[in-house]
């Protein structure tokens, strides 16, 4: 079945990615990374057009982001133009970290795929992006799209 294929590789995804975390002595989340990487691409947004960004609810993304800032990584300010949201900023640590393993991460990225040639890794994503593009609307947490 298709669904516990794709728990299975998310599961096989989140370990590869542990472990390369755990060997840089890390302690950082896929969702983190995912979070510190749209912030370093869009910094200054808020919460919910984070969450919107990485497909995550924001109930889930408040706990993320309180935890990156615990740890250094980003910091949070009002926003000027709405008092009621906070800005999300890295901070130098943040981005240090990113620099650190952004590299990292890319490499891993074949390991997920380990069973698959290059030619049938290109077609797998292919076909996982259709079928998550197609699928979007149906999420909890849809991605919504930059523009």
């Amino acid at each position: 079945m298709p669904g516990h294929l794709i728990r299975r590789l998310n599961q096989i995804a989140v370990s590869i990615f542990q472990d390369r975390m755990q060997g840089l002595g890390l302690d950082l989340t896929p969702v983190q990374f995912a979070a510190l990487d749209a912030l370093s691409d869009n910094p200054g947004i808020d919460q919910a057009t984070l969450a919107g960004m990485i497909a995550h609810d924001r109930v889930t993304i408040g706990g993320v982001v309180d935890r990156l800032q615990t740890k250094g990584l980003v910091t949070r300010s009002v926003n000027e133009k709405d008092r009621r949201s906070r800005r999300l900023v890295l901070t130098e640590a943040g981005e240090a970290m990113l620099a650190r393993i952004v590299p990292v991460v890319s490499d891993l990225q074949d390991e997920i795929l380990c069973g698959l040639s290059d030619d049938e890794r290109a077609a797998f994503i292919a076909l996982a992006s259709k079928a998550a593009e197609a699928g979007n609307d149906r999420s909890r947490a849809p991605l919504k799209i930059r523009a």
